[in-house]
Protein backbone atom coordinates (compact mmCIF):
# COMPACT_ATOMS: atom_id res chain seq x y z
CA UNK A 1 0.00 0.00 0.00
CA UNK A 2 1.53 3.25 -1.08
CA UNK A 3 0.67 6.82 -0.11
CA UNK A 4 -1.34 5.68 2.91
CA UNK A 5 -4.29 4.46 0.82
CA UNK A 6 -6.51 1.55 1.65
CA UNK A 7 -6.10 -1.56 -0.51
CA UNK A 8 -8.23 -1.63 -3.67
CA UNK A 9 -10.31 -4.57 -2.44
CA UNK A 10 -11.79 -2.32 0.26
CA UNK A 11 -13.24 0.14 -2.24
CA UNK A 12 -13.22 -0.77 -5.92
CA UNK A 13 -14.74 -4.09 -6.78
CA UNK A 14 -17.30 -6.11 -4.92
CA UNK A 15 -16.68 -9.83 -4.61
CA UNK A 16 -18.70 -10.71 -7.73
CA UNK A 17 -16.77 -8.28 -9.91
CA UNK A 18 -13.48 -9.45 -8.42
CA UNK A 19 -14.30 -13.10 -9.26
CA UNK A 20 -15.39 -12.10 -12.78
CA UNK A 21 -12.09 -10.23 -13.19
CA UNK A 22 -10.02 -13.22 -12.04
CA UNK A 23 -11.87 -15.59 -14.38
CA UNK A 24 -12.43 -13.43 -17.47
CA UNK A 25 -10.27 -10.32 -17.21
CA UNK A 26 -6.94 -9.48 -18.77
CA UNK A 27 -4.99 -6.60 -17.26
CA UNK A 28 -4.27 -3.92 -19.86
CA UNK A 29 -2.44 -1.39 -17.71
CA UNK A 30 -2.67 1.20 -14.98
CA UNK A 31 -2.60 4.97 -14.71
CA UNK A 32 -0.52 7.32 -12.58
CA UNK A 33 -3.08 7.17 -9.75
CA UNK A 34 -2.81 3.36 -9.57
CA UNK A 35 -6.21 2.51 -11.09
CA UNK A 36 -6.01 -0.82 -12.95
CA UNK A 37 -7.73 -1.34 -16.33
CA UNK A 38 -9.04 -4.66 -17.65
CA UNK A 39 -10.59 -6.10 -20.78
CA UNK A 40 -12.26 -9.43 -21.45
CA UNK A 41 -9.98 -12.25 -22.57
CA UNK A 42 -12.66 -13.58 -24.93
CA UNK A 43 -15.55 -11.29 -25.93
CA UNK A 44 -18.06 -14.16 -25.81
CA UNK A 45 -20.02 -13.33 -28.95
CA UNK A 46 -20.10 -9.57 -28.36
CA UNK A 47 -18.96 -7.12 -31.02
CA UNK A 48 -16.68 -5.32 -28.58
CA UNK A 49 -15.05 -6.81 -25.48
CA UNK A 50 -16.02 -5.35 -22.11
CA UNK A 51 -13.59 -2.94 -20.50
CA UNK A 52 -13.56 -1.90 -16.87
CA UNK A 53 -11.45 -0.26 -14.18
CA UNK A 54 -10.51 -1.25 -10.64
CA UNK A 55 -10.26 2.03 -8.73
CA UNK A 56 -7.63 2.58 -6.07
CA UNK A 57 -9.67 4.42 -3.48
CA UNK A 58 -13.37 5.17 -3.69
CA UNK A 59 -14.89 4.78 -7.16
CA UNK A 60 -14.91 8.22 -8.75
CA UNK A 61 -15.42 8.68 -12.49
CA UNK A 62 -13.42 11.90 -12.59
CA UNK A 63 -10.38 9.94 -11.37
CA UNK A 64 -9.97 8.43 -14.84
CA UNK A 65 -7.51 10.42 -16.98
CA UNK A 66 -8.36 11.26 -20.59
CA UNK A 67 -5.90 8.68 -21.93
CA UNK A 68 -7.85 5.87 -20.31
CA UNK A 69 -11.31 7.41 -20.68
CA UNK A 70 -11.08 7.19 -24.46
CA UNK A 71 -9.98 3.55 -24.22
CA UNK A 72 -12.76 2.60 -21.77
CA UNK A 73 -15.40 4.03 -24.11
CA UNK A 74 -13.96 2.29 -27.21
CA UNK A 75 -12.92 5.58 -28.81
CA UNK A 76 -9.40 4.23 -29.27
CA UNK A 77 -8.20 0.65 -29.67
CA UNK A 78 -5.25 1.20 -27.35
CA UNK A 79 -4.89 3.65 -24.45
CA UNK A 80 -3.28 6.92 -25.48
CA UNK A 81 0.34 7.23 -24.38
CA UNK A 82 0.89 9.18 -21.19
CA UNK A 83 4.24 10.43 -22.46
CA UNK A 84 4.92 13.38 -24.70
CA UNK A 85 2.71 15.92 -22.98
CA UNK A 86 2.85 19.41 -24.40
CA UNK A 87 4.02 22.19 -22.06
CA UNK A 88 0.52 23.67 -22.02
CA UNK A 89 -1.15 20.39 -20.98
CA UNK A 90 -1.94 20.08 -17.30
CA UNK A 91 -1.67 16.98 -15.16
CA UNK A 92 -5.01 15.25 -14.52
CA UNK A 93 -6.68 15.95 -11.16
CA UNK A 94 -9.83 14.47 -9.67
CA UNK A 95 -12.87 16.77 -9.51
CA UNK A 96 -12.77 18.32 -6.02
CA UNK A 97 -16.33 19.71 -6.00
CA UNK A 98 -18.05 19.01 -2.69
CA UNK A 99 -14.82 18.40 -0.82
CA UNK A 100 -12.82 20.79 1.37
CA UNK A 101 -10.51 21.27 -1.64
CA UNK A 102 -13.31 22.45 -3.95
CA UNK A 103 -13.55 26.03 -5.19
CA UNK A 104 -15.29 28.42 -2.83
CA UNK A 105 -15.67 31.98 -4.13
CA UNK A 106 -15.26 35.02 -1.92
CA UNK A 107 -18.41 35.44 0.14
CA UNK A 108 -19.02 31.72 0.53
CA UNK A 109 -20.13 30.78 4.05
CA UNK A 110 -16.99 28.69 4.53
CA UNK A 111 -14.84 31.64 3.46
CA UNK A 112 -16.21 33.96 6.13
CA UNK A 113 -19.55 34.80 4.52
CA UNK A 114 -18.60 38.36 3.56
CA UNK A 115 -18.09 39.53 0.02
CA UNK A 116 -17.03 42.86 -1.35
CA UNK A 117 -19.83 45.37 -1.80
CA UNK A 118 -21.02 46.18 -5.29
CA UNK A 119 -19.18 49.11 -6.86
CA UNK A 120 -22.29 50.84 -8.18
CA UNK A 121 -21.56 50.22 -11.86
CA UNK A 122 -24.55 47.89 -12.17
CA UNK A 123 -27.84 49.27 -13.41
CA UNK A 124 -30.84 46.96 -13.25
CA UNK A 125 -33.16 46.61 -16.22
CA UNK A 126 -36.75 47.80 -15.94
CA UNK A 127 -39.39 47.06 -18.57
CA UNK A 128 -40.32 49.94 -20.86
CA UNK A 129 -37.10 51.85 -20.31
Amino acid sequence: MDRGRKPSYMFGMNIGTRIFTWLHGRRVGSDAAGNIYYTERRPGGRIRPRRWVDFIGPPEASAIPAEWHSWLHHTTAEPLPDTGRKPWQKVHHVNATGTPFGYRPPGHDYQGGHRARATGDYESWTPGS
